[in-house]
């Protein structure tokens, strides 16, 4: 049997929160840890939660310092018109530590600078060897039964690397047919202009689908079409933008930015600010 990983509930809901730009509703979820490098943990999630119901995913690259990285692959999928699935797949940052640093030279897609994501489509190989991440494993060694997990896990990470190198359409119009409507579309853009004009709280996408009179899926889905990224990702890069432009100003300091652009804490601010610009908040301070 795999070992019980220990994630905490309130990690999980950080990073489906990251990733959906919402609160979604758990509906239940398994852990196991694959090893001491490799962590897994599948999340069933309301359907609704996922716009883009076509398998996808994101690798999140997470810099811990100068010499250590660590991954976070996200693999979204939805087997039934009544479930959506999320599995999250963590490389903890030692498992890098079994090579020389010469290939991050020649891949682009490892950095220590700053935090990264690339989002990559899923082949129906990606998703058996998901389901085999969780699947019971055969009787025998307990040893060789390791290995076959381990060796899943990696045979997964080889194809998601590969994949990421494959140029990945978020959601092509012919697939969001509504966007063909006028008025659609027009909502849809109105949510990007409410978005571009304020940047002091982060919207919900319920908040956004109301402001807008939009189905909260369709807004969702027809978003990341229009703009090729989440309402969450959008917000983010405006909010960052944003904080960039008082910072420079000289008329704000950090504690004046962080609580102009609503956050709750100077030190989530910084943490924030950090990993989407690589840069302390302080440096830009006149």
């Amino acid at each position: 049997m795999l070992k019980t990983a220990s994630i905490s509930t309130d990690d999980t809901a950080r990073v489906l929160n990251q990733a959906l730009g919402e609160e979604v509703v758990v509906l239940g979820k398994e852990q196991a840890v694959i090893n001491n490098w490799i962590s897994a943990e599948i999340i069933a999630i309301e359907p609704s939660a996922v716009a883009d119901r076509d398998a996808h995913g994101r690798m999140l690259l997470l810099p811990i310092d100068d010499t250590q990285q660590a991954l976070r692959i996200l693999y979204f999928f939805a087997p039934t018109e009544a479930e959506a699935r999320i599995v999250v797949l963590t490389v903890h940052p030692d498992f890098f530590t079994q090579w020389l640093d010469d290939w991050r030279t020649a891949e682009p897609t490892f950095r220590f600078d700053h935090t990264t994501e690339h989002q990559f489509g899923m082949d129906p190989q990606m998703l058996l060897l998901l389901d085999a991440l969780f699947a019971a494993p055969p009787v025998g060694s307990p040893f060789a039964a390791a290995l076959l997990h381990t060796e899943t896990a990696l045979h997964l990470l080889r194809r998601t690397v590969e994949a990421i190198h494959v140029p990945f359409a978020a959601c092509p119009v012919p697939a969001c047919r509504f966007l063909v409507i006028d008025a659609e579309r027009e909502k849809v853009l109105a949510a990007r202009d409410i978005l571009l004009a304020g940047t002091e709280r982060p919207l919900t996408i319920k908040e956004l689908a109301r402001k807008v009179g939009m189905n909260e899926c369709y807004l969702k889905k027809g978003f990341k079409a229009l703009t090729g990224k989440t309402v969450h990702e959008f917000q983010h890069e405006r909010r960052m933008a944003r904080a960039v432009e008082l910072l420079q100003s000289g008329n704000s300091n950090v504690s004046d930015v962080a609580l102009e652009l609503g956050f709750l804490s100077i030190s989530h601010f910084s943490t924030a600010f950090k990993k989407a610009t690589g840069m302390k908040a302080c440096e830009l301070l006149k």
